[in-house]
């Protein structure tokens, strides 16, 4: 996590040096053509409220396919970031769609953990 946080970091402290250089057109942010074509997987479904144990073994499959999408996803940004012909706007562009498919990998991750955690209580307290 620290390693992506550094790259996230570096990528943005390159981002905004090369904006104080660059021609106002090189500024606006889109994302290129070829990053256009990566594809953000969607989010897995909401775990039950009450998850059993059966539910979450289905959901933490669905998280496991998800991040590996999300995987692919920044590995195809990462090949559409080694174009020369973007511009700092398509540099800034990219390195905010890395971003949210990291925030939205932890939001899946922690609405995973909960379950899990939830369901412990609930196990616990029905033993204890």
């Amino acid at each position: 996590m620290k390693r992506l946080l550094l790259f996230i970091a570096a990528a943005s402290m390159a981002v905004s040096a090369q904006a104080q250089e660059a021609d106002p057109d090189d500024l606006i942010v889109i994302l290129p053509e070829d990053a256009q074509e990566c594809v953000l997987p969607a989010a897995p479904d909401a775990i039950p409220e009450n998850a059993d144990l059966e539910q979450l073994k289905v959901a933490k499959a669905q998280v496991g396919e998800f991040q590996a999408k999300v995987t692919e996803f920044r590995t195809c940004l990462g090949n559409a970031e080694k174009n020369e012909d973007n511009t700092t706007g398509n540099k800034a562009a990219i390195v905010d769609s890395y971003n949210y498919s990291v925030e939205m990998e932890e939001r899946v991750a922690a609405r995973f953990n909960e379950a899990v955690r939830d369901y412990k209580e609930r196990k616990a307290a029905a033993e204890g």
